[in-house]
C-alpha cells in the first residue's frame, strides 16, 4: 500500500492552492486545514445554475456563506459562472440520458466536466499550483501514478462520484478531508468560530434542490403518457412518459393490486420504449428486478489497465455495500460485470465503480443489465 500522502502535502515556496469553496461546512474546513498548514489559501465560488426566480436553488446564500468563511480566514475569495458549460456539458447530457429512458448521474458529470474540468483549468489561471476540494477521498502516490482510494469515513466517502476525473487532473489536487470523519469536520469548524459549522448538508445538485422531480423534469421534457403493465402484459394504469421514472421505483406509480392476487407493492422493472410502456413487477425481491451482470460503456481508467479478467469491490449506486464481481475486458473499452450475488435494480445510465481494498480502479457508465429472470430463462 502507498505511503505518501497527496491530499495534504507540506507546502514549498511561492505554492498557492485555489479550493472550491462551495459556502457549506466541507470546503470551509478544507480551506481551514490548508491555511494551518501554511498554504497560501484562496477560494473560488463556482456558480454552476443560474436561472430567474428559482426559489429552489440556493447558490445565493450559499456564496455569501462563502463569503464569510473567506472573510473569517482572511483569504481572497473569487467568483465564476461555469453555467454556460454546466448546461452545455451535463445538464443537456442529463436531459437526453432521460429521453431515452436511462437515469444519469449528473454528479459524476460535473466533478469531470465543472469542479476538475473547468474550475481546476480556472484555478490555473489564477496561479494556483494546487486546487483543493471538500470532497471526503483520499489521494495517495502509488508505483504506477497518483491513486484514488476511498474516504476514512466510509458513510461519507465520495470516490464513487469522483471515477470519470481524468487521473492526469487528480496529480494537481488536494483533498484535506480525506482522513477525516464527518463529525470531526463540524467539531474543527466549531472550533475555529466558522458560521457554517452547523449548517445542514446539500440534499442534491442545485438545479433540482428540494423541488419535486417529475414536476422539474416536466419544464424540459414533454410527457408522453402510455401503459404500465405486467410482465403478462395486462394494463395497470397509465404513465406520464417513461423519462419520469427509474427502475427499482415504487412511489408515484399510482395503481392498486390485481384482485385475487397478492397485496406487495409494485415496482418499475423495465421500459419497452418501442412500445412506450412501462414493465412492472410486485415484490422488492422480484426475479426481474435482480441484475446478475451488467455490460458497461468505455471503462475509465484510474489505475492502470487489465486485459485479462479480475475479481474487485463492485458499486452500482452510491452509499451501496462492496459486492463481489467478476470484471472482463470487452470491445471497444467496455466491460463486462458478472456478480457474486444478484443485485436490484441496476440502472442503465448509472455508474459501475470497481475497488481493490480502498482504492477506487475507475468505473463506467451502467449501458445493458441481465436479469435473474433472463438467467433462468436461459438455463
Amino acid at each position: 500500500m502507498p505511503d505518501e500522502r497527496l491530499d495534504l502535502p507540506a507546502p514549498y515556496p511561492g505554492a498557492r492552492v485555489i479550493v472550491g469553496l462551495s459556502g457549506g461546512v466541507d470546503s470551509a474546513v478544507a480551506a481551514l486545514l490548508l491555511k494551518e498548514a501554511g498554504w497560501e489559501v484562496q477560494g473560488l465560488f463556482m456558480s454552476n445554475w443560474e436561472e430567474d426566480d428559482d426559489s429552489y436553488c440556493t447558490a445565493a446564500q450559499d456564496y455569501q456563506d462563502a463569503r464569510a468563511v473567506a472573510a473569517q480566514l482572511a483569504m481572497p475569495l473569487h467568483r465564476v459562472s461555469f453555467a454556460r458549460e454546466y448546461r452545455e456539458r451535463v445538464f443537456s447530457r442529463f436531459l437526453a440520458e432521460h429521453r431515452a429512458g436511462r437515469t444519469p448521474n449528473p454528479d459524476v458529470l460535473c466533478n469531470r466536466e465543472i469542479k476538475f474540468g473547468v474550475g481546476l483549468t480556472w484555478a490555473r489561471r489564477l496561479g494556483a499550483s494546487h486546487f483543493a476540494t471538500g470532497h471526503y477521498a483520499r489521494l495517495r502516490a502509488t508505483p504506477d501514478g497518483v491513486g484514488l482510494f476511498k474516504a476514512r469515513d466510509a458513510g461519507k466517502d465520495q470516490s464513487y462520484f469522483l471515477t470519470e476525473v481524468p487521473r492526469a487532473a487528480l496529480a494537481g489536487v488536494l483533498m484535506p478531508l480525506g482522513e477525516l470523519h464527518k463529525p470531526q469536520v463540524r467539531e474543527q469548524a466549531r472550533r475555529a468560530g466558522l458560521a457554517v459549522h452547523d449548517k445542514p448538508d446539500s440534499t442534491g445538485i442545485c438545479f433540482i434542490g428540494e423541488r419535486p422531480f417529475r414536476e422539474f423534469l416536466a419544464r424540459y421534457l414533454e410527457r408522453a403518457a402510455g401503459p404500465i403493465e405486467a410482465p403478462d402484459g395486462e394494463r395497470l394504469g397509465t404513465h406520464e412518459g417513461l423519462a419520469f421514472y427509474t427502475l427499482g421505483q415504487r412511489a408515484g406509480l399510482n395503481i392498486g393490486g390485481r384482485q385475487g392476487g397478492p397485496e406487495e407493492p409494485w415496482y418499475v422493472a423495465a421500459k419497452d420504449a418501442a412500445r412506450n410502456a412501462l414493465i412492472v413487477v410486485q415484490g422488492h425481491e422480484h426475479p426481474q428486478l435482480l441484475a446478475t451482470a451488467l455490460t458497461s460503456g468505455p471503462w475509465h481508467w484510474l489505475a492502470p489497465a487489465r486485459r485479462e479478467p479480475f475479481s474487485a469491490a463492485i458499486k452500482v449506486r452510491y452509499r451501496q455495500a462492496d459486492q463481489d464481481g467478476l470484471l472482463q475486458a470487452q470491445a471497444e473499452g467496455g466491460m463486462r460485470v458478472t456478480f457474486a450475488h444478484a443485485q436490484r435494480a441496476v440502472t442503465p445510465g448509472q455508474y459501475v465503480v470497481a475497488y481493490e481494498a480502498e482504492r477506487c480502479l475507475g468505473g463506467a457508465v451502467i449501458e445493458a443489465v441481465s436479469s435473474a429472470r433472463t438467467a433462468a430463462a436461459a438455463a
